[in-house]
């Protein structure tokens, strides 16, 4: 079962909390992991500079340092090892993975689009049905979700900040190296993608692609373009957008993919995967009491609605960013799976809605 956690309302004043609010009143243990536990878990910064004298003696991973995080620039043509459970990571950089030796490409992923792993101080572990993970991470104002049933206990994942709430636990997201990464600022406290037409049909003259490439570039640059006269500027160690007046956030997600059966996963490699998800998807909205209720015909009642749960996972699973209309008691209402609310289209009133799988 998995819980997705959406951003409260956008504020733009200058001393807003970029983070979830869950993350100010939960502990990170993240950066508090024994290292005796695995001394084998950070890149080796001379094997990342072009070489390390100790090869295969050296204690720290022959990899990639960005692939690590999947902001490698180079993808597939990089020439640093990209696979972290390799015998060529960990015993020092002498040897080619069979991989490298039958492709002359550097594997990622196990072939599949993205991998989102966990590792408790004794290796990384595939998480089985990551595609929710990664559903959610899409959306650019989903700040963190919920994974129930792991050996673990509940485990909660900041999708800002890449940890893991609570518990000694890293997270980290893998992927093929083709992945097409969207970004978005927040423009009356809703997110907009850059490169997308406003409300009066004008084109944002700024591409993704180019923000994307600057950024690839050096992480801890910046990217400025012009609107008109006025001269912006996107300073990606901040992830806020710049003007002479305000400031804006900023956020990264990747382009959904709907994960497909690798050629290169075994049937064994996935029942080894020890983490699980629930995999029956709920759809709720929220009540004017907060509590959740979930979406039902409920006909004969004042409260008779058109859909159930599962028409509107139908819909979700075909464009987790779109949208589709459902009538209660011939009233006419929105989903907006990009924003999670539920809308009259009538009076425009919204409510939260979430996705739980149980």
């Amino acid at each position: 079962m998995a819980t997705a956690h959406e951003s409260e309302e956008e504020s733009l004043s200058d001393g807003e909390s970029y983070v979830s609010s869950e993350s100010d009143s939960e502990s990170d243990g993240s950066d508090g992991e024994n290292d005796s536990q695995s001394p084998v878990r950070e890149p080796c910064r001379y094997y990342n500079k072009g070489g390390c004298r100790n090869g295969a003696r050296c204690s720290y991973l022959h990899v990639c340092k960005y692939a690590l995080t999947g902001n490698c620039r180079y993808g597939t043509e990089c020439k640093l090892n990209h696979d972290a459970a390799s015998s060529d990571a960990r015993g020092g950089a002498s040897h080619q993975t069979r991989d490298e030796e039958e492709t002359g490409v550097p594997q990622l992923t196990d072939g599949r689009y993205y991998q989102w792993q966990l590792n408790d101080g004794r290796g990384w572990k595939s998480i089985d049905n990551d595609h929710i993970i990664e559903a959610q991470y899409c959306l650019p104002h989903s700040k963190s979700i919920k994974i129930y049933n792991t050996p673990y206990g509940a485990v909660s994942i900041d999708f800002n900040r890449m940890k893991v709430y609570g518990k000694d636990l890293k997270v980290r997201r893998l992927d093929d190296g083709n992945t097409v990464w969207l970004w978005y600022c927040t423009l009356r406290r809703k997110w907009h993608k850059y490169g997308e037409k406003d409300s009066r049909g004008n084109t944002n003259p700024v591409k993704c692609s180019d923000i994307e490439r600057k950024f690839q570039s050096n992480p801890k640059s910046s990217f400025t373009f012009n609107i008109g006269s006025e001269t912006l500027e996107i300073k990606f160690r901040e992830m806020r957008q710049v003007g002479q007046n305000r400031k804006r956030k900023v956020t990264r997600r990747p382009s959904y993919r709907s994960q497909q059966a690798a050629a290169g996963v075994s049937q064994v490699a996935a029942a080894l995967s020890n983490v699980s998800l629930g995999t029956k998807p709920k759809w709720q909205f929220e009540g004017d009491s907060t509590a959740w209720h979930d979406y039902k015909p409920r006909r004969g009642t004042q409260t008779e609605c058109s859909v159930t749960s599962e028409d509107i996972e139908r819909k979700y699973q075909q464009n987790p960013n779109g949208s589709m209309v459902f009538k209660v008691k011939g009233h006419s209402y929105k989903l907006d799976f990009g924003e999670m609310k539920q809308i009259n289209l009538k009076t425009q009133r919204s409510r939260k809605i979430q996705r739980v799988l149980v």
